[in-house]
């Protein structure tokens, strides 16, 4: 169903590839959104027992696309240097296939928790943010069904 890598030399393993899932700080979603156009959209996220977490308004662009169709696109740069005088980059970075499902109940104010922890140590604030904004934020956990990892040929 999943293509596979062309460049197989330059592709991660999967504790690499998971490693650049934990470690990122911002990542790409990609959805199907308006009227067949794709959609991407910088997201912060938390990875966690194998899966994305991410949050949204109960509204909006992402929100509505995912409602639609829960098949999703999710990319992060872990490594992105230019080097001119090799007219290279050299990169590693994770791209995970999944879907999408909206959280209900408990499961929200988790997502929520670990995606305030990860962007911010004093767990005292984490937990003011999340009781003042758990009524007003949408979480959804992405499965995952392919996840491949890839490295510039200059890393290898």
């Amino acid at each position: 169903m999943f293509r596979a890598m062309r460049r197989t030399r330059q592709e991660l393993s999967r504790a690499e590839t998971e490693d650049i899932l934990r470690r990122g700080k911002t990542g790409i979603l990609a959805v199907h959104g308006d009227d067949g156009y794709p959609y991407t959209v910088p997201i912060n996220y938390v990875y966690r027992d194998g899966k994305i977490y991410i949050h949204c308004a109960k509204a909006g662009h992402k929100f509505d696309a995912m409602a639609r169709d829960d098949k999703v696109c999710f990319c992060v740069i872990d490594r992105d240097e230019v080097v001119p005088d090799e007219f290279a980059t050299h990169y590693k970075s994770a791209v995970a296939f999944g879907r999408a499902r909206l959280l209900e109940g408990e499961a929200i104010a988790r997502a929520a928790w670990d995606l305030g922890a990860k962007y911010n140590p004093d767990p005292a604030k984490v937990q003011k943010a999340v009781e003042k904004d758990l009524a007003h934020v949408a979480c959804f956990e992405i499965t995952i069904d392919h996840l491949t990892g890839k490295q510039a040929k200059a890393l290898v």
